[in-house]
């Protein structure tokens, strides 16, 4: 008999794979719909940023929404073994992993904002907003921040939880001001998230280690439903990135970086590892900063700090391979998030 770790173990390294095998297997008729539909990237050139607009041209009409490719996945993996478990109890209780107090939260969200996302997407290709581009990204933060409202009112009013752990320093009750900073940790992750996916494989290759950690962390801390639908996400992560390297067959899109973005801070917060997240994500937290920097410099210097933002898009310029840029990032993302769970095991066997 097999004990509840390595039983959870087991459906762990389980899922990921058949997520991996889901995800490869309806892909090409996704590219088709993509296509069909004319899904096809929309590259800014209005004069404000040329070199972007000169790197970019021949992505120009690749195929973005790629994103439904992951959400997709997850949802019809979580909800599937959810019918199964309910109609066969007796021989597939035990593969459920949706719960109310692990997964429904992360599920909702991620669902809700892939949704949001796929519009934004959709205004894009249809030339509506500003300069046909869809939403600019003020008002993706703002729904950003109507979204993390949401979660943190789950938290705090329906879950009443207002812990905030500091590692080797412990838990400490902080009340009200756990919704602000749930605000900022979500908002966060979904803006640095949404800069990142600039290159093709640097958003999925980042996210997807971001992920494998969480899957470490929710295990490391009892929550193996948390764990099991980590491991869903990164397996259609890994199917996407598949066929998202370069040259990219599809774009994430919003739909795709807006969700996982906002999810994965909710799983921050759901692990209480908020202070932990910028090492899981060092590549997000990297990127959002050369922006903010750049907009700042330009604002009070009157000159720019990078040749382009997000800081990606700089190293671009300085003449690195696509390819280059993207395999070092994910090499940074790596080291950064090894010693994040580093930090994590080291704090759980220190109390």
């Amino acid at each position: 008999m097999y004990s509840l770790e390595t039983e959870s173990i087991l459906k762990i390294l389980g899922f990921a794979t058949f997520s991996f095998l889901i995800a490869i297997v309806w892909t090409p008729a996704l590219t088709k719909f993509l296509v069909k539909i004319k899904a096809g990237k929309q590259i800014r050139d209005s004069g404000d940023t040329p070199i972007f607009s000169n790197l970019h041209q021949k992505k120009l009409g690749t195929p973005t929404m790629g994103g439904i490719l992951i959400w997709g996945t997850v949802l019809f993996v979580i909800l599937v073994s959810a019918a199964l478990a309910y109609l066969f109890p007796q021989y597939f209780e035990k593969f459920n992993f949706l719960s109310r107090s692990q997964t429904v939260l992360p599920l909702g969200i991620l669902i809700f904002s892939a949704l949001v996302g796929l519009f934004d997407d959709l205004f894009g290709i249809w030339h509506i907003g500003p300069n046909g581009g869809g939403l600019r990204m003020r008002h993706r933060i703002i729904l950003y921040t109507l979204i993390a409202i949401v979660g943190a009112w789950w938290f705090y009013f329906k879950l009443d939880w207002d812990v905030f752990h500091i590692p080797f320093l412990g838990d400490f009750s902080i009340g009200f001001w756990y919704v602000p900073i749930f605000i900022f940790v979500v908002v966060a992750t979904a803006f640095s998230v949404n800069e990142t996916d600039g290159l093709d494989g640097l958003a999925g290759g980042t996210m997807l280690i971001a992920f494998l950690s969480y899957i470490v962390i929710a295990f490391n801390s009892g929550k193996y439903d948390l764990a099991i639908f980590n491991a869903v996400v990164a397996g259609s992560l890994l199917a996407f990135l598949w066929f998202n390297i370069y040259p990219a067959r599809f774009f994430m899109g919003d739909t795709g970086a807006m969700s996982l973005g906002v999810t994965l801070g909710v799983m921050a917060m759901l692990t209480n590892s908020a202070l932990l997240l910028p090492l899981f994500g060092s590549i997000f937290v990297l990127e959002s900063l050369s922006v903010l920097v750049q907009v700042a410099s330009k604002k009070w210097r009157g000159k720019k700090i990078f040749l382009s933002a997000p800081i990606h898009h700089h190293f671009e310029a300085l003449g690195w391979p696509e390819t280059k840029v993207t395999m070092r990032f994910w090499i940074v993302a790596g080291v950064f998030a090894m010693l994040g769970l580093i930090i994590a095991l080291l704090d759980r066997n220190f109390f």
